[in-house]
């Protein structure tokens, strides 16, 4: 049981001796040690939110490179394509021209053999006209 005697307050005063010598050895370093510790975690959090708004802007930039370097490759690649349907077209219209001039020359040529053909049977149709009615009557015009 408590009684209530001297030793009563030599326990209260030990007790807040002992508070105060705790609160400035123990407390008041493990709070300041707490609340270094909590500024520097602020520290680090808005150092990774810099850092991620860095590499944001940064990848931002990369896709803008990147669409701009699509662009003037696709732009490239049509302008290729172009040139060489352009080449296509123009060497294919040469082919044209000549297989057209080759076959005109023929057709010429045919016309001319044809007309030379037709100039030869003329001149021999009268014999052959002569011959055939000869073979026919039997007997010689």
């Amino acid at each position: 049981m408590v009684t209530m005697d001297i030793t009563l307050l030599f326990q209260m005063i030990n007790i807040i001796v002992l508070m105060f010598i705790l609160n400035g050895v123990l407390y008041k370093p493990v709070k300041q040690i707490l609340r270094d510790r909590s500024e520097k975690m602020q520290g680090m959090q808005s150092e990774v939110a810099r850092i991620q708004e860095n590499a944001r802007l940064r990848q931002e930039e990369v896709d803008k490179k990147m669409a701009k370097a699509s662009g003037k490759a696709k732009a490239a690649l049509d302008s290729a394509r172009a040139e060489a349907a352009s080449a296509g077209n123009a060497k294919l219209a040469a082919i044209k021209a000549e297989v057209e001039a080759g076959k005109e020359k023929r057709m010429a040529d045919i016309r001319s053999q044809i007309d030379t053909a037709a100039k030869g049977l003329q001149g021999n149709l009268n014999g052959f006209a002569v011959a055939m009615a000869s073979k026919i009557l039997r007997r010689s015009l």
